[in-house]
C-alpha cells in the first residue's frame, strides 16, 4: 500500500494571464521511504497545480500497488470520482483543464486509486508536507520538477542508553564514568 498526499499553490490567482504557482506530492511508500517531489509553473490557477499534484504522484508510484491518495481539493476529488464520466460522455466540452483532466484519467485506468479528501491547514503531517511542497514549488523555475528521497526507517529520536566512556585506562574510573549517547 502507497500513500500520497498532494496540494497545490497559486500566487496572483484569479488574474486574467493567471498566477506563479507550484505542486507538491509527499509520497509515504509501505518499505517506510517517503518521497517529495514539486514544481512550478507561470501563468497558471489553483486548479491546475493541484492537478498536477495529483499527476505527480501517480507518474511516481507503480500501478500494481494499490495507492490512497489525500487531497484537500474537492476539486479534484469530486472531479475524478464524481463529475468525469459526465465529462467523457460530453466528449470533454467545456471542461476547463481538459488537457490535466485527461492525463489524469489516463494515469488512474488500470490501477487501484482510493481518492480521499483531507481538510487542508487541519495540522495532519502529510498534508502540511504536500503544502510546503507546493509553496516551495511556486519559488522554482517553471516547467521543471524536483525529487527528493529520503527513509523514515531511522528513528527521529534515537533510544538513550547509559554507556561506560573511558577516559583514562583504569576499568574503574572507564566504569564510574556514564555518558548519555544515542544508538544509531
Amino acid at each position: 500500500m502507497i500513500t500520497a498526499y498532494t496540494d497545490g499553490a497559486c500566487k496572483g490567482n484569479g488574474k486574467d494571464d493567471g498566477g506563479r504557482g507550484g505542486f507538491g506530492a509527499y509520497i509515504e511508500f509501505s518499505d517506510g521511504t517517503t518521497l517529495s517531489v514539486w514544481g512550478g509553473e507561470d501563468n497558471t490557477t489553483n486548479n491546475r497545480m493541484e492537478l498536477l499534484g495529483a499527476i505527480t504522484a501517480l507518474e511516481k508510484t507503480p500501478n500494481d500497488v494499490p495507492l490512497t491518495l489525500y487531497t484537500d481539493s474537492s476539486y479534484v476529488q469530486k472531479g475524478i470520482t464524481e463529475w468525469i464520466g459526465s465529462w467523457k460522455q460530453r466528449r470533454w466540452k467545456q471542461v476547463k483543464n481538459v488537457d490535466l483532466w485527461q492525463k489524469l484519467d489516463s494515469l488512474s485506468q488500470n490501477r487501484t486509486i482510493n481518492w480521499q479528501w483531507i481538510k487542508g491547514h487541519a495540522g495532519h503531517h502529510g498534508n502540511e508536507q504536500a503544502d510546503a511542497l507546493a509553496n516551495l514549488g511556486v519559488t522554482q523555475p517553471a516547467g521543471e520538477k524536483y525529487t527528493h528521497p529520503t527513509s523514515l526507517k531511522l528513528p527521529t529520536h534515537p533510544p538513550m542508553t547509559d554507556t561506560p566512556i573511558a577516559t583514562d585506562n583504569t576499568e574503574k574510573q572507564a566504569a564510574a564514568k556514564t555518558h548519555r549517547r544515542y544508538d544509531h
